[in-house]
């Protein structure tokens, strides 16, 4: 399992361990990939799991220091757990760096590209973008990402009325699809 990864750092490990496995279990619903057009493959599930740490990010960054020294955490894990999933999938100790770099690359990058259509609620920008992301070779007949879309602007807004008690204490709920 992945929570042998938070075995350095703060006192916040179990706090980190949860929070680190309520956002995986919200990027898994099946919901995503069945009726949203998240396509099951390993990009697919990176794509949706950076798409709720986002959500998550954008959620702690006015949270108090010990909400934001959880989120850095957070951030390190979901690194380490990339590094770890794609020697799984084979690419040698030689080309992790490599592959690790163009990962944070394109994380840093939906982060950005995110924020903006959802500061403005945009969901159509926010459709696009998605669409981007998740089909980036842009064929015809690819989903319009509409779904997903909504779905992730009505989490933000859930998000934020979450209680500052939850951020710090690892308990913060991403909503489920259709809840």
């Amino acid at each position: 399992m992945i929570f042998g990864l938070f075995k350095r750092k703060s006192g916040n490990i179990a706090i980190v361990e949860r929070q680190y496995a309520l956002l995986t279990s919200a990027a898994r619903q099946p919901h995503l990939y069945t009726d949203l057009d998240v396509p099951d493959t390993v990009m697919g599930r990176f794509e949706m799991l950076s798409a709720v740490l986002i959500l998550y990010f954008r959620r702690t960054r006015g949270s108090a220091r010990t909400g934001q020294e959880i989120a850095q955490e957070i951030v390190d894990a979901f690194f380490e757990d990339v590094d770890h999933s794609i020697r799984e999938l084979g690419v040698g100790d030689a080309g992790v760096p490599k592959k690790m770099k163009k990962l944070a690359s394109m994380f840093y990058g939906r982060l950005e590209s995110y924020a903006v259509a959802l500061e403005g609620r945009d969901a159509v920008s926010l459709a696009a973008a998605l669409k981007r992301n998740f089909y980036p070779k842009g064929e015809e007949g690819e989903p319009a990402m509409d779904g997903l879309a909504a779905y992730l602007l009505s989490a933000e807004a859930r998000l934020a009325a979450e209680p500052e008690e939850r951020v710090e204490t690892g308990q913060l709920h991403i909503p489920a699809a259709g809840e």
